[in-house]
């Protein structure tokens, strides 16, 4: 489902010039220009979005690549947001995730996945939106330990609550495409 967001959208030629090339890759990728439309409101968002959480944090951190790219596309399938799967997918490719990775995701317990990668997809599972009641169990605890410190830990929690955070606010100001299995399609649209 095409997104259609109340908020204005500030015309490529009209974007400063470092979010024009995002504009780009946007079109080219998913034929939907909103989400760098919108954020051309407020680059100073964008840039913090970009450089200090993905290329600070997300990129930058303690955590394998591999594995944020994994929690990254499990919370994407999750939600259902087609943008969000096409590039993820992209990222996760390049990352190193292979193709029958991303297929196990659904049911990552018995994918071919190694055991810090299925703690990490089990934390995911308790962050993700559909979840709200989600809470780090001991035995959950207890597996991601083995793999994690608590500063590991609180860095992860940090991705995916940003993550999610903008999953909700992509969703509720209708900025990207929907799959028709996205459980954050409004009622009046269904």
């Amino acid at each position: 489902m095409k997104p259609d967001t109340p908020l204005a959208r500030v015309p490529r030629d009209q974007l400063p010039a470092h979010m024009q090339p995002a504009w780009d890759g946007a079109l080219k990728m998913h034929g939907d220009t909103t989400f760098t439309e919108v954020f051309g409101n407020a680059p100073h968002i964008y840039d913090w979005y970009l450089n200090d959480f993905y290329k600070k944090v997300f990129y930058g951190g303690r955590i394998p690549i591999k594995v944020v790219e994994l929690v990254r596309l499990r919370l994407a399938n999750i939600h259902g947001c087609a943008f969000c799967n096409r590039s993820d997918t992209v990222a996760a490719l390049k990352a190193g995730i292979t193709k029958a990775q991303i297929d196990a995701l659904p049911n990552y317990a018995y994918g071919p996945f190694s055991a810090q990668e299925k703690a990490a997809l089990e934390l995911a599972d308790v962050m993700v939106l559909t979840n709200p009641k989600g809470h780090i169990t001991p035995t959950v605890y207890a597996r991601a330990k083995q793999h994690f410190s608590d500063g590991e830990l609180v860095e992860l929690g940090v991705i995916m609550a940003v993550l999610c955070g903008m999953a909700k606010m992509i969703f509720a100001y209708d900025l990207v495409e929907k799959e028709d299995t996205c459980p954050f399609i409004p009622k009046a649209a269904v």
